[in-house]
């Protein structure tokens, strides 16, 4: 302890201290504000606190803003204007000043406000001093404190934003929209994602501020985001000499944008790299180590949902790959009709769905049209719209009606072993006269547009979802009729299309109407503004839309139609069906192939009565020359016409022919599946003939699945009628 001296005391000549000296010493100075004048004297104890000379201060406070940061100066402006509106006494805060060296050194400022008789500020008089030593304190504990909240709650903002990224680009979104960098201090970032040793740049912001030639650069360059994907380990430069003795290939091109420090951080996901993260700072001078594990945690929680966007944007293409490959891969070719088919995955999913569509050449010219949609959205209700399209395709093509193809159909759901239903519709139309059988399973009903662009609901009486009906015995399925004039549209579409959450169904009809109403008259772009509204809106189910479009003029009509049952054993039927091919040939003017045209109708009852049980009908029709066929030799593609064990190929679409003049066909049908074979004639010579004469007396003749048995037809060119 210091000892007392006794006797009188002997003070210094200069005691006690004057106050300037007092606060010189403790680093103080005094400042004097004229509010009228906007004159700001500073003492020399207060320039030494700004790090200023007497001759770099104007005496006004823009002169102050080569040391107090932008962010700083806007911070005290506020507070001020507050203090100076609200009839506070003074004001008082901590600031950072930039010294001459570059270094950023804490201050504080108290002011006292002077006022007049009237309560009108006039004048501030106040102290600054420097504060540096003052973060030990409560009350600068208490600031850096809440400094370290607000970086805290931009992780925890910034990682809650990212829990809802589904994509890459949701990730990024949420970087560059977020003010979470923003409080981070960051003027810019830059991220890249590695692939195959590269770093591809995936975003930068603001746009524009990446560096020309990094858009792509390997792992193996001295880079800053290539250095931390090789090391797992984040970079942080703390000045602008560090940056440039670090990296001088990518220094100078981004010394003239004022980054004096950086913090490049390495994306890892399951303990490999996935990318790079690297945020800029202007007015940012070293690094502390709660900065540090800040910045390190908040790298983390962008590689977690980096890496959950990159996988389910792979798995959703994989996804809607596979259910691509189990469409149709090609749309046939209709004359007569226009059509456009589209399909849409979920945007909000990343299962693949059943939605369905396809379009199905029938025999005589018909074409089917079916919308469908699987229960479900997983690799299994993809398998089993796969296996339903085919069966119903297949029972389309055998010559079913349409109520019998939809039973048939639930039947083989419901015996799938599957707990799996599926809804949906199927259209037969027959494009020369314009009917169309629309039969419905549990499915949205169809719209019809007109030639005037107006649209409408078809409403459909309907039956119980496929697999439904077969399981609970409601295998009635009611046929409803439409005619399709030349130029109108069917449009069939799944619910996706019209279904929203917390939306009513029939709000979404009537907005789909509408968008059909006003869409383009093209049907390719009709087709194609449907799924941008689908796309835009989102959604958590598939989208499956067919438009069918009937030809502007309509068709030439047959010159007529003749049918005949014959019974077996019934002589009498027999000679009726000839003598109608005989008149009819006559009566349309084929008199000159008349033998020809009733041999070959004759070997082809002759066969159905023998090879078959039952009877037969026959059919005898002029086609008109639009009439559409199946190109290919006669008989083409039937069991005994091709190579031993050859197998019967897929039926070519149905094409117009390109001929010269109207074409006679005799159909018989019979009740056997078993198809004809063209066989050798038997040592008798009396049987085996009657396919091979048909070969050499028709110009076509072929066969076709019916869904009670098959018919087996044959066509013979006959000349135009006068004026035709």
């Amino acid at each position: 302890m210091v000892e007392r001296v006794a006797g009188p005391l002997s003070l210094p000549d200069d005691w006690p201290a004057h106050a300037d000296i007092s606060l010189s010493l403790n680093r103080m100075g005094t400042f004097d504000w004229d509010l009228d004048s906007g004159r700001l004297h500073l003492d020399a104890p207060a320039l030494d606190v700004f790090d200023l000379c007497p001759d770099e201060y104007d005496g006004r406070p823009g002169g102050l803003e080569t040391r107090v940061p932008p962010t700083e100066s806007i911070h005290l402006d506020e507070l001020v204007s507050q203090a100076l509106r609200d009839g506070s006494e003074g004001y008082g805060s901590y600031f950072r000043v930039r010294r001459r060296d570059g270094s950023l050194r804490w201050t504080h400022v108290q002011g006292v406000i002077r006022r007049d008789t009237a309560g009108r500020a006039h004048r501030v008089i106040g102290l600054v001093r420097d504060a540096a030593q003052e973060l030990a304190d409560s009350a600068a504990r208490h600031e850096l404190g809440t400094l370290r909240r607000v970086g805290a709650g931009v992780v925890e903002s910034t990682t809650a934003a990212l829990a809802h990224a589904r994509t890459v680009q949701d990730v990024i979104d949420v970087l560059k929209q977020s003010h979470g960098l923003a409080h981070l201090g960051a003027s810019s970032l830059v991220m890249g994602l590695v692939d195959a040793g590269r770093i591809h740049l995936v975003a930068e912001g603001p746009e524009g501020s990446y560096v020309p030639g990094t858009r792509i650069t390997r792992t193996d360059e001295a880079y800053p985001m290539s250095e931390v994907v090789r090391t797992l380990l984040p970079r942080f430069i703390e000045s602008a000499q560090e940056f440039a003795d670090g990296y001088p290939m990518l220094w100078p091109s981004i010394e003239d944008l004022g980054i004096n420090a950086a913090a490049y951080l390495p994306l890892i996901a399951q303990a490999r790299p996935i990318g790079a993260l690297g945020l800029l700072y202007r007015d940012r001078i070293g690094f502390s180590a709660e900065d540090r594990n800040l910045l390190v945690a908040l790298g983390s929680s962008i590689a977690q949902s980096l890496q959950r966007a990159v996988l389910f944007e792979q798995e959703h293409d994989l996804a809607e790959g596979l259910q691509q490959a189990m469409l149709p891969r090609r749309i046939p070719a209709v004359p007569g009709a226009e059509i456009a088919v589209r399909y849409r995955s979920a945007r909000l999913g990343r299962d693949i769905g059943g939605d369905w569509y396809d379009v199905i050449p029938l025999p005589g010219g018909r074409v089917g049209a079916v919308i469908g949609d699987v229960q479900g959205h997983d690799t299994h209700a993809a398998a089993v719209m796969g296996q339903l399209r085919i069966v119903l395709r297949a029972y389309a093509a055998e010559g079913h009606e349409p109520a019998t193809v939809m039973a048939r159909a639930s039947v083989f759901l419901h015996e799938l072993d599957t707990d799996r239903f599926a809804t949906c519709t199927y259209a037969e139309a027959d494009l020369t006269t314009g009917v169309i059988q629309l039969v419905r399973a549990g499915h949205v009903d169809p719209l019809l547009r007109d030639t005037d662009g107006s649209c409408r609901r078809l409403p459909l009486p309907g039956g119980m979802p496929l697999g439904l009906s077969a399981a609970f015995g409601g295998l009635d399925y009611p046929v409803e009729t439409v005619e399709l004039d030349p130029g109108q549209t069917l449009l069939l579409y799944t619910d996706g299309l019209v279904e929203q959450p917390g939306a009513d169904l029939d709000d979404g009809m009537q907005l789909l109407a509408t968008l059909v109403r006003d869409g383009p008259r093209d049907l390719q772009h009709l087709a194609d503004r449907l799924c941008e509204v689908v796309d835009a809106r989102g959604g958590e189910d598939d989208v499956a839309v067919l438009l069918l479009r009937r030809g502007g003029t309509r068709a030439p009509r047959s010159g007529g139609r003749l049918h005949q049952r014959v019974a077996r054993d019934d002589a009498e039927g027999l000679a009726t069906a000839r003598h109608m091919i005989r008149a009819a040939v006559t009566a349309w003017g084929a008199r000159e192939r008349s033998d020809a045209i009733e041999l070959a109708a004759d070997e082809l009852i002759t066969n159905a009565l023998v090879h078959t049980d039952g009877g037969a009908t026959v059919v005898v029709r002029v086609l008109p020359r639009t009439e559409r066929w199946e190109p290919g030799r006669p008989g083409e593609g039937l069991p005994g016409t091709g190579p031993p064990g050859a197998v019967p190929s897929e039926p070519e679409p149905l094409l117009e022919r390109p001929g010269t003049g109207r074409r006679l066909r005799v159909e018989v049908e019979d009740g056997s599946s078993a198809l004809p074979h063209r066989r050798d004639a038997g040592e008798s010579g009396l049987s085996g003939r009657g396919l091979v004469l048909v070969d050499e007396l028709a110009d076509d003749w072929g066969v076709e699945s019916r869904g009670s048995g098959k018919c087996v037809w044959c066509e013979f060119a006959v000349p135009d009628r006068p004026g035709h």
